[in-house]
């Protein structure tokens, strides 16, 4: 007797597959053909051995970090091993005669860990960390929404309110959405309006959006604000004040968060006017929170102690801001004073963070040092006939070359990590009389963090995308039209108020 197969089969029935290897990892093998192929161009004239390596290094960089082809902490690692190698086994740019070593080549590689501005990355993670602990975001957050009403566009301009003084509290963004996102999904429910309405869509997107908004209106608001600022006094010899900042930004973000508004509500006008007790659902939201506790009594007197320091650098002090920031997270530590302990913060910090800003301004060093980042920024110059231009028409070509090459990045912070070297060096290239390199570049890193057309370009955008209370089609046809008013509003303060205070 022939056994019978008892387990039920459908006639035509398709098993679904897993992608293959080669569609999985598209990215990666694009990645390694393009270091590949710039690695085995000939060395153009005026470019060191190592300087030509390095350009094929940020060919592979680029391209993983577009994809997301590798998890960024494993890019961090990978860049890392490359750079060990093939600066390694470059003739050494001050001494051809010698190779310059993998020792050398790994040290260069972990650069970037020694500077000042990834101190106040991680200190500013285990800020938002212990925000998070705490629930003090949360508490700020429901104070200042409650006390807006349940009128659709007053609950709209408490959102954009709640992403304001947050960017101040939180020092990173995908932490203040984090905190912000299960708020306003409670706001929506509280309401009882459809979670797939025109309202919930709305208010969820100017939620994320004023975030990335404020990155730029706050020095201390983003990490990518903070790689900028490492590559400024590395390479310029000079840093910005937390305040000179926020004086260059906050009119931006001012007027950035009124066309947000309009935009917002004239774009995706809600299906309902006004939402009876919603002032009264936040309330009771707040209530279930119970008293301030002990701690987050601590945590905001340490933050707002710490704000006192940033906004006055240069003007009471000199201590600058990473060196109070950190001060600020010791305390936190501290027996008798510490808010929470070293195995509750670790688990909260995302370390691929830290290794990736790391790694991505030890590429940004080593194009400086190697002069790949010079040679770039000279063919970048002649390409675009930025060498005798004028200062606006540079910052114009800019920030529309850095508007749409964002839309290919997952992260800022990487694409302030692989541009903003270039940007320095371009700006190092020109003949314009009299061009500011440090605040160029400052206005310049502004772009960096918009953000605002697709949910894929910024970490806080997925995160509010995967509520499911907006369609992918709003998000761009929305952002499209804040990018807009953002490359237009650039345009007016390089003519008038960043005019005014130098920096064009």
């Amino acid at each position: 007797m022939t056994a019978i197969d008892a387990t039920p089969k459908t006639i035509g029935a398709k098993v679904p597959t897993k992608p293959g290897w080669l569609r999985s990892n598209w990215g990666l093998l694009l990645a390694i053909a393009a270091l590949i192929m710039v690695a085995l161009l000939p060395t153009p004239e005026g470019l060191s051995v190592a300087g030509h390596r390095m350009l094929a290094i940020l060919a592979f960089a680029v391209i993983v970090w577009m994809t997301e082809a590798l998890d960024y902490a494993v890019s961090a690692i990978v860049i890392a091993a490359l750079m060990a190698f093939l600066l390694g086994l470059a003739p050494n740019p001050a001494n051809p005669k010698l190779l310059l070593g993998t020792s050398a080549g790994l040290s260069l590689a972990f650069s970037g860990f020694a500077n000042t501005a990834l101190a106040l990355v991680a200190s500013a993670l285990f800020l938002a960390a212990a925000m998070t602990a705490t629930g003090l975001d949360k508490r700020i957050a429901l104070v200042i929404l409650s006390r807006v009403g349940g009128e659709i566009h007053h609950v709209i301009i408490g959102a954009i309110l709640v992403g304001f003084v947050m960017a101040f509290l939180v020092p990173s963004t995908t932490a203040r959405v984090a905190c912000l996102v299960p708020i306003t999904l409670g706001i929506i429910s509280a309401f009882g309006v459809d979670k797939r309405g025109t309202f919930a869509g709305m208010l969820m997107i100017t939620t994320v959006q004023t975030a990335s908004i404020w990155n730029v209106g706050i020095k201390t608001a983003s990490a990518q604000n903070m790689v900028a600022v490492g590559f400024i006094e590395k390479t310029l010899q000079t840093s910005i004040t937390w305040l000179e900042w926020f004086v260059a930004a906050a009119p931006f973000g001012v007027l950035m968060s009124v066309a947000l508004y309009v935009i917002m509500t004239r774009m995706m006008p809600a299906e309902v006017k006004d939402i009876p007790g919603g002032r009264e659902a936040i309330g009771k939201a707040l209530a279930e929170l119970g008293p301030m506790k002990l701690a987050e009594k601590k945590l905001l007197a340490i933050s707002l102690g710490l704000l006192g320091f940033w906004s006055t650098e240069g003007i009471l002090h000199s201590l600058d801001t990473s060196s109070t920031t950190i001060a600020a997270v010791g305390l936190m530590f501290l027996p008798g004073i510490g808010i929470m302990t070293w195995k509750e913060a670790q688990p909260r910090i995302p370390w691929g963070t830290v290794a990736l800003f790391g790694i991505g301004i030890s590429v940004g060093t080593a194009l400086l040092q190697t002069k790949g980042a010079s040679w770039l920024a000279d063919l970048a110059v002649t390409s675009f006939g930025l060498k005798n231009a004028s200062a606006l028409f540079i910052l114009a070509v800019m920030t529309l070359f850095l508007t749409l090459i964002h839309l290919g990045f997952a992260s800022a912070t990487a694409l302030a990590s692989a541009m903003i070297p270039i940007v320095i060096a371009v700006l190092q290239s020109v003949a314009t009389p009299g061009i500011n390199v440090v605040g160029m570049t400052m206005l310049l890193q502004f772009v960096v963090s918009f953000g605002f057309i697709l949910v894929v370009n910024a970490p806080q955008n997925m995160l509010a995308y995967g509520t499911e209370t907006f369609s992918a089609r709003d998000f761009v046809r929305t952002g499209l039209v804040l990018t807009v008013v953002a490359v237009a509003l650039v345009m007016l303060l390089g003519l008038t108020y960043w005019r005014w205070l130098g920096y064009v």
